[in-house]
């Protein structure tokens, strides 16, 4: 690939060197013309490629039903890039070069002996490019075709279990990863059959933000904060995840799904595992995804009752989003009109450990809220005695620690400071890193450093396949013990949620923080 920086201007690369020194793969993308291709995979295999942290010889090869050539998705391809790249527009030399590695193949996925075609052009890729039989295949499809998918490239002798020094496959799984625990464990039973647990890289695109990970450096990097991330000075943490916009043309698939399934089971119980997990032996990935695990196992398990007493659910009806009217989620395209499916959750948890007992884990999510945004917040536990209370004789602020994940990816810490004056008066002031700021950019999309991983073989950020069915069996109390909505909708679009989503925080003397 063409050079954009040298190697002292981009320790990443520099750092990765002896890494990339292997053969390089063939990256299969099947669904490659769907949203998530032109959105996120291809701006970050060219922001990959700017930085020279692909391999040379690195190939995709995009696998889709509609009938088109290379030349017509290179130049799809490029629109995409322009559109939704960190570094716009692409730089001609640099796309150029990636572009004569990129290639397109019509394949049903259900008609067997079209595979026999694809293995051919990928044999005579291996010819050209020097791949030596390197596959990463990607089943960025609807989860019901990733069955039929695997059987056949397993069926032509596509798919080599075990990793050799060459010649290896890897198989890259986007979510949902099932739509509760049976089928999780189904589909996992399946993927185990062809597969050593060590190719499998099942992707929650939440894990490779920049903020999440930096959740373990502020951790076990700083010997300040470890000493009191526990239940004797933590009172209680909150997770939010926070949409503005409504179904967007996804109302059909929505609708089977809800946020329980879609936010809650996934990014947000990886949320909770990163700030709630013991410090791991090492950042090997089975230490570091053997703790999270372990977390994850500690939630308590809801019983019907706690379920009525510890969950909001919640539809939006119409409302306002940006000044302008919008419709209510029944009147979205592809919705029923009296679904009963959840737009907006809120519930507690508690981790029943010697770390967490008694501290409640606060998690909220929902659409056409009226920011888009995702926060992780701990607060501290009040002074024990208030020498300093306000003017008006109220305590004082709690500390809080501030994880923003998204948008503007910052972590702050709230503390209490004097105000200058002749008399003691304290105000609340927040101290903020800001990673913009302090990089000067914007930090690498999560899509690349993902993709870049599955490249070099690091599975840390990959959830495996016991975090996946721990992380239902967390859900299916909720899933059990969900009453149907039969007071939906019960908030209006463009507000913060139902009114039972507060009645949940405030009835143990707390607040939902404001975004």
């Amino acid at each position: 690939m063409n050079s954009t920086l040298p190697d002292t201007e981009n320790p990443l690369r520099a750092g990765l060197k002896r890494k990339m020194t292997a053969a390089p793969p063939v990256l299969v993308i099947f669904g490659a013309t769907g949203d998530l291709m032109r959105r996120k995979l291809m701006p970050a295999l060219y922001d990959l490629a700017y930085d020279r942290l692909l391999p040379a010889g690195f190939s995709v090869v995009g696998v889709g039903r509609r009938d088109k050539d290379d030349d017509i998705f290179r130049a799809e391809m490029l629109e995409a890039v322009n559109e939704h790249a960190r570094r716009t527009p692409a730089r001609p030399e640099v796309w150029e070069d990636f572009a004569r590695n990129i290639f397109y193949h019509r394949l049903d996925f259900e008609q067997a002996e079209r595979y026999d075609s694809l293995q051919e052009r990928l044999h005579r890729i291996d010819g050209d490019r020097q791949t030596l039989g390197n596959r990463i295949f990607y089943l960025a499809t609807a989860p019901r075709h990733f069955g039929p998918i695997l059987e056949k490239l397993h069926e032509r002798g596509m798919i080599r279990k075990g990793q050799p020094r060459q010649g290896w496959t890897r198989v890259l799984v986007e979510k949902p990863f099932g739509s509760d625990l049976e089928s999780a464990r189904a589909l996992n039973r399946q993927i185990s059959a062809l597969f050593d647990e060590s190719q499998v890289y099942r992707i929650d695109h939440y894990l490779g933000k920049e903020t999440v990970q930096n959740i373990l450096v502020f951790r076990f990097a700083n010997g300040i904060f470890e000493p009191i991330w526990n239940r004797k000075y933590v009172d209680h943490i909150q997770i939010t995840v926070s949409e503005k916009l409504g179904m967007e043309g996804r109302g059909a698939f929505f609708d089977g799904v809800g946020v329980l399934r879609d936010m809650v089971q996934n990014h947000m119980l990886q949320l909770l595992s990163l700030v709630a997990m013991e410090p791991p032996v090492s950042l090997a990935a089975d230490s570091v995804r053997d703790e999270k695990v372990k977390a994850m196992r500690a939630v308590r398990p809801m019983t019907p009752e706690e379920v009525s007493r510890q969950v909001a659910r919640g539809q939006y009806g119409p409302g306002f989003a940006g000044g302008k009217p919008v419709p209510g989620y029944r009147e979205e395209p592809g919705v029923a009109p009296d679904s009963g499916t959840e737009t907006f959750m809120a519930l507690k948890l508690f981790i029943d450990n010697w770390r967490w007992a008694g501290v409640p884990f606060y998690l909220r999510s929902g659409k056409r809220l009226p920011r888009q945004a995702t926060e992780l917040t701990v607060q501290f536990k009040a002074v024990p005695h208030a020498l300093f209370p306000d003017s008006d004789g109220s305590a004082l602020e709690p500390n809080l620690l501030i994880i923003r994940i998204q948008p503007d990816e910052a972590i702050s810490l709230r503390v209490a400071a004097k105000i200058p004056s002749p008399e003691i008066r304290i105000q609340p002031v927040l101290m903020d890193f800001r990673y913009g700021s302090f990089l000067g950019a914007e930090p690498p999309d999560a899509y690349e450093r993902l993709l870049l991983d599955v490249t070099l073989g690091e599975a840390t950020l990959f959830t495996r396949r016991d975090e996946v069915e721990v992380a239902w069996s967390v859900v299916t109390p909720i899933l059990e013990g969900s009453r149907p909505g039969e007071t939906f909708p019960n908030y209006e679009a463009g507000t913060w949620g139902p009114q039972a989503a507060f009645d949940l925080i405030e009835a143990d003397g707390r607040q939902w923080r404001k975004l």
